[in-house]
């Protein structure tokens, strides 16, 4: 029986994080859901927290800067919370 030998590549990979169990939930807003958002917490979208367009939780969604983001994350502790994000560019 011949053994092979383990090849190992110094190749960087590139790993898909939108999949993992511990990426939140990201989705786009729609132009009256962010209107809605906007007047709810009464605010500009440039008052809000600011998402990279390369930042890689958006790697799977068609985003543009000025779009705003929901981000779901669920815990044990709080049950869901909901964060909005205003995309820009680098």
């Amino acid at each position: 029986m011949e053994i092979e030998p383990l090849v190992l590549s110094s190749d960087k990979k590139d790993i898909k994080i939108t999949n993992h169990v511990y990426q939140p939930k990201h989705e786009i807003l729609s132009k009256k859901e962010a209107e809605e958002v906007l007047k709810k917490y009464n605010t500009k979208p440039s008052q809000l927290p600011y998402i990279l367009i390369n930042d890689k939780g958006l790697e799977d969604l068609d985003v543009r800067p000025g779009d705003i983001i929901k981000i779901t994350r669920t815990s044990f502790t709080a049950g869901e919370s909901v964060y909005y994000r205003y995309v820009v560019e680098d």
